[in-house]
């Protein structure tokens, strides 16, 4: 079996347990953007799921995925893909992962957002962004950290930091993003980022991403009303040692 045989499969199985989701849940497929996360996958796998029909990939790491960017980008009759950057931020990797990036799901601080902004403006581009929100793990308190340190930031904060980016030039606010914390039921989890994107939603009623669930629980962020999955494993298989 080919490369392009085995993601083609993967994607094809992938595809029917969306569709499942969404039929279980009452939604058009159609509601959903499908993002393939590609990190430490290399640049030629992207270009086979862009030749699968994916449109949207997925980096969390600076420098790999400016890298990636760049090689896809650069080759001859090179794909139209949106590139998203879903990983945590520091911000002084800010201004280089505008330079490429297209969504960045990981926005948790208005110093993030300030950085953004800058890096944006040099560049000349308008950055779509989320609100990452760190969901509450069912035997901590709201704002403590989970023993894996994902980040978030608390829902209580959600809508300054959805204020600063709408105040933003050269940013647009999309909407909210979360993970699931570890040994977390993920519907819970997913339900209470729901209640988040309502609230944030009463006040940018443009604000209507929900960018939820992975591998292991995307029919649980299906029924959660995500509109954006982050699927890397299940589409392009066991990750490769991290270098």
């Amino acid at each position: 079996m080919t490369r392009r045989d085995e993601i083609a499969a993967n994607l094809a199985a992938v595809e029917r347990r969306i569709a499942a989701a969404c039929a279980e849940s009452g939604r058009d497929r159609g509601e959903i953007t499908l993002i393939v996360i590609t990190k430490t996958y290399p640049a030629s796998d992207v270009g086979i799921l862009a030749s699968l029909g994916v449109t949207d990939v997925g980096e969390s790491r600076h420098p790999e995925a400016g890298a990636k960017h760049d090689e896809v980008s650069q080759q001859p009759g090179s794909p139209k893909l949106t590139w998203h950057f879903v990983g945590g931020l520091q911000t002084n990797k800010a201004n280089a992962v505008t330079r490429y990036a297209d969504v960045i799901h990981s926005v948790d601080r208005i110093k993030l957002v300030n950085a953004l902004e800058r890096g944006a403006a040099a560049s000349d581009r308008q950055v779509a962004c989320l609100v990452q929100i760190e969901l509450t793990h069912p035997s901590k308190g709201s704002g403590q950290r989970d023993g894996d340190q994902r980040s978030g930031a608390p829902a209580g904060e959600a809508l300054a930091i959805a204020q600063a980016l709408e105040d933003a030039q050269h940013l647009a606010l999309g909407g909210v993003m979360a993970v699931a914390p570890l040994g977390a039921d993920p519907q819970s989890a997913f339900d209470e980022l729901r209640e988040i994107s309502i609230a944030v939603r009463e006040k940018f009623p443009h604000a209507t991403a929900i960018s939820a669930g992975m591998s292991g629980d995307l029919e649980q962020a299906v029924r959660a009303g995500a509109t954006h999955l982050r699927i890397g494993r299940s589409v392009l298989g066991e990750r490769p040692p991290l270098g």
